[in-house]
Formats: structure tokens, sequence, C-alpha cells
């Protein structure tokens, strides 16, 4: 077992199973094309912190980015301010993906992601763009819940962010899908 240190979880157990059934047409849909809901489970994915600096048409920004510290590939998530220690929790589990991600890749990585975003805003807003990147010591992990749906054979996987009470796409499910079936993420 992991000693991790992880943000406080806004969803308990009994309020994911409850979003995991939703009623409804949706639920009778859910249940048809994935099959039943057989389990829920608990898992922490851990991140990298970065302070960043934007600074763009001579106005500059802080922000604090995190980057998933298994494969880089999960979208940048926010954070409003550096997390205290009432807001995290320190626990052990074994449901946390092992970090993977070279320490030297995580910079250019959440350069690369910011720059997507920025430009996705508009190419023709950029100007005089300067971003800075400082790496933040530790690792922090997200809690998210998993739903785990089928019958037979076929098994399916379903993500609720656990802070931000939010459905994860596919990016989230694969890196999990991954972990779980012990194969490098593509």
């Amino acid at each position: 077992m992991t000693l991790i240190r992880s943000l406080r979880p806004n969803v308990t157990r009994d309020e994911a199973i409850q979003l995991f059934h939703a009623a409804g047409p949706v639920r009778l849909l859910r249940d048809l094309s994935w099959g039943p809901l057989r389990s829920v489970a608990e898992v922490y994915i851990p991140f990298h912190l970065f302070q960043v600096g934007i600074q763009n048409r001579g106005r500059a920004e802080q922000c604090l980015l995190g980057l998933d510290a298994v494969a880089g590939t999960l979208d940048l998530y926010e954070f409003q301010h550096l997390p205290t220690d009432p807001e995290t929790v320190c626990l052990e589990t074994r449901n946390c993906p092992a970090p993977r991600l070279a320490p030297e890749r995580t910079s250019e990585l959440v350069l690369a992601k910011l720059r997507r975003i920025l430009y996705g805003r508009g190419f023709f807003r950029m100007r005089d763009l300067h971003l800075s990147v400082a790496p933040l010591p530790g690792e922090l992990h997200i809690p998210y819940w998993l739903a785990f749906r089928g019958s037979g054979q076929g098994t399916r996987v379903a993500v609720l962010d656990a802070v931000r009470r939010r459905t994860e796409g596919a990016k989230v499910r694969r890196l999990i899908e991954a972990w779980l079936l012990d194969v490098d993420e593509p």
C-alpha cells in the first residue's frame, strides 16, 4: 500500500453510486448498451503541480496547473490556489497508478498543452506571448470514482471526477484501463 496526499473528494461513495445509477431513459439506454452497474471503486491519479506565468499583449497572469504524472496525456488540471491541509487528505491505498512520466519531460508537456489551449482561444489574439513554467515540489493525487458495468466477460468502465462532480471522457478511461490491465498507454 502506498501513502499518498490527495485532494479531499466532494463526492461520497453513496453519491457516486446514485450518480452512476441515473434514473429514467438514460439509465435504461446505458444498462442496455453497457450492462448493469456491478461495482464502484475509488482511484487516485497522481499529478505534478506547476506555477505558470503567461504574458500576452502586455498583460501578465499567474495560474496553478497540474499534469498527470502517469503518462501526461490528460488535460491540464487547473487549481485556484495551492491546496491547503484542510483541502487534502493523506491515506494509504493500492488504487493509484504509479507515476511513470520522466520529470525532465513534464515542463515541456505543460508548455505544449498550454500553448494549444491559448491558440485555441484565438491565434491572432497572441502578441508578444511569453510563458514560464516552474515545477512545484511533491505530488498531489486527484480522486476519481470508477463504475464497472457489464455482464459476463464484457466490462466497461465509467469515470467520475470526485472533486469536480464531473463525468470524465475517453482519455481518463484509457489511462485507468491501461493501469488496470497493466499495459503501457498508447
